[in-house]
């Protein structure tokens, strides 16, 4: 069974017809198969989609466990004395999260290499506590932590890079736990692990680098910038999970990092103080400071043209829109602007007093994209979720909007329906207002709020929650896309979801892709585009990020 991407009346101009095949394997088909030790490569055009995959066993949580884990010795203290109500069995599980507002369950990576209609071709699995000892080391991400394992290029296209942490599979709250040298005594989960950077290469070969960035919560996004000789990390995040001022550590491992790669095996690593890369805070807009460090809620990242690029689209902080770092210092004097011709990458950390980290917080070197929203979250009337994004050239951005992940009645499906910004968003620069301007949404296809099967999943209501099980797209995610020969982009992107469960982060939910007319920027001009679903998580898995594979020919990126 195909589909295609294609209206009838755009297929004329299309010289050769990229075939969608909708995937219709189990997660039984591909979720075991560990292809490390063999004669394993990425090959130049196939695509990598992040896959976590929960191991389903009641085992891994006990009736009644008092959480986080370890609690009782901190300063934040323990949630209800009931203790969790359910066991480690999926999805049930993951309506302790209702409980415990810190829950979840470190699970096992893998890297699923498709064809760009979404075919499988192999599968590759991070290392982890579960496989043979690996020299490069191991890491787990959290499920059912959304806003993680986003793949990006390299700047030079040959490694694939992604963040995660350094943990067992199966550990419990390790996503806002501390990290070893950043720890916040108010943060009632009581534990510390180290986050980590992964990079793999065309023959899924891992190093990792180890950081004590985003203590109390998760790196998202890292792009490695290895051209003209260059070697460091830019990556994004969220940091905190305690109270009000955090320490240092927390504010300085928030947002944006810059992080230079460890040269030798995880287990002779010791990660030292953290290095932001850029920082952004309200009062440069005149008005009033937030919480220090959590204006830099960041969720998606690029580069492109030697500017590099954030996305804020969640928490009560800051403002959800699009940024950018401003290696010049002039082009955003109160907070708004656009990058300035010709000015480099960053090279080095950001700059700052630490006598007034913990009061004043890191000094603003970013500024919001002129034409995207700059309205804090506090005070805005309307909001959008930004959380990928992607140039197709200089003058169109498309930005993935997940949507703002309401489920909280029994009109959730009703009111995901209705949202006019999640989806897809194009936007166009107009280079006589020097601002960038939304041409349209695009939703067809995404089927918002439509609430579908997925196999072995419970019927009806979950009973923690009084809502139904079956998940509906809420919006997009991760993505990222090409431009082909006949004038069209062709993007691909992982969907969020929304439901009665007890975190719509645990819900299967789907890979996605569509055509859309470069030049066009006219609601009616696409209103024949839709979205086809190319794949569909299977029972107790989820898909996170997608990418093009190592050592793509770099047409076929444009956001690097």
């Amino acid at each position: 069974m195909t589909k295609t991407l294609f209206s009838r009346s755009s297929r004329r101009q299309v010289a050769a017809v990229l075939a969608l095949t909708v995937l219709a394997a189990s997660a039984s088909a591909y979720a075991g198969d560990f292809s490390q030790g063999r004669d394993f490569h990425y090959w130049p055009g196939n695509l990598v989609v992040s896959r976590s995959v929960y191991d389903n066993k009641p085992s891994n949580v006990q009736v009644g466990m008092i959480l986080p884990v370890n609690c009782a010795n901190t300063t934040g203290g323990c949630g209800a004395s009931t203790g969790a109500p359910y066991d480690g069995t999926y999805p049930y599980v993951w309506n302790d999260v209702l409980y415990d507002g810190s829950f979840g369950i470190t699970a096992r990576i893998y890297l699923d290499q498709i064809t760009p209609g979404g075919s499988l071709v192999d599968s590759l699995e991070v290392p982890n506590s579960q496989l043979p000892a690996a020299m490069e080391g191991e890491l787990v991400t959290s499920f059912s932590s959304k806003s993680e394992l986003s793949l990006h290029l390299s700047l030079d296209h040959k490694y694939l890079t992604f963040m995660g942490y350094v943990a067992p599979v199966n550990a419990l709250d390790v996503s806002n736990a501390n990290t070893p040298g950043a720890v916040d005594p108010t943060n009632p989960d009581g534990q510390n692990f180290y986050r980590a950077v992964a990079t793999v290469d065309r023959d899924g070969r891992f190093n990792f680098t180890e950081t004590n960035a985003y203590s109390g919560d998760n790196g998202r996004a890292v792009i490695l910038n290895d051209r003209d000789g260059a070697n460091y990390f830019y990556t994004a995040g969220n940091a905190g999970n305690g109270s009000n001022p955090q320490p240092a550590g927390v504010v300085l491992g928030a947002g944006a990092q810059f992080i230079t790669p460890a040269g030798m095996p995880e287990v002779s690593q010791t990660p030292g103080a953290n290095t932001p890369l850029a920082s952004f805070s309200v009062t440069v807009l005149g008005d009033k400071a937030d919480k220090i460090g959590k204006d830099d809620n960041f969720r998606g990242m690029t580069v492109f043209n030697n500017v590099v690029y954030y996305t804020k689209g969640s928490g009560s902080n800051g403002v959800n829109t699009v940024y950018f770092v401003d290696t010049t210092g002039t082009a955003c004097p109160k907070g708004v602007g656009v990058p300035v011709a010709g000015a480099a990458l960053p090279t080095a950390a950001l700059s700052y007093n630490a006598a007034t980290l913990s009061t004043a917080g890191l000094p603003t070197n970013m500024c919001i994209l002129a034409g995207f929203p700059s309205t804090p979250v506090k005070t805005a009337t309307t909001l959008t979720y930004p959380f990928a994004l992607w140039f197709a050239d200089a003058n169109t951005l498309y930005v993935a909007d997940e949507g703002d992940g309401y489920a909280g009645g029994t009109d959730l499906y009703a009111h995901a329906a209705a949202q006019t910004t999640a989806g897809l968003q194009k936007w166009v620069f107009n280079a006589t207002t020097q601002s960038w301007t939304l041409a349209y949404t695009l939703q067809a296809g995404l089927e918002l709020g439509q609430p579908y099967t997925v196999r072995d999943y419970p019927t009806g209501n979950n009973p923690g929650t009084n809502l139904p099980w079956a998940p509906a797209t809420d919006g997009l995610r991760n993505m990222t896309g090409r431009v082909d020969a006949d004038g069209h982009v062709t993007i691909w992107a992982t969907t969020s979801t929304t439901s009665g469960g007890g975190d719509v982060g645990a819900d299967p939910n789907r890979l996605v892709a569509i055509r859309d007319d470069l030049k066009n920027t006219s609601v009616a001009g696409a209103s024949q585009e839709k979205f086809v679903t190319l794949r569909s998580a299977a029972f107790a898995e989820v898909l996170r990020g997608v990418s093009f594979t190592p050592d793509s020919d770099k047409r076929h990126d444009g956001g690097h």
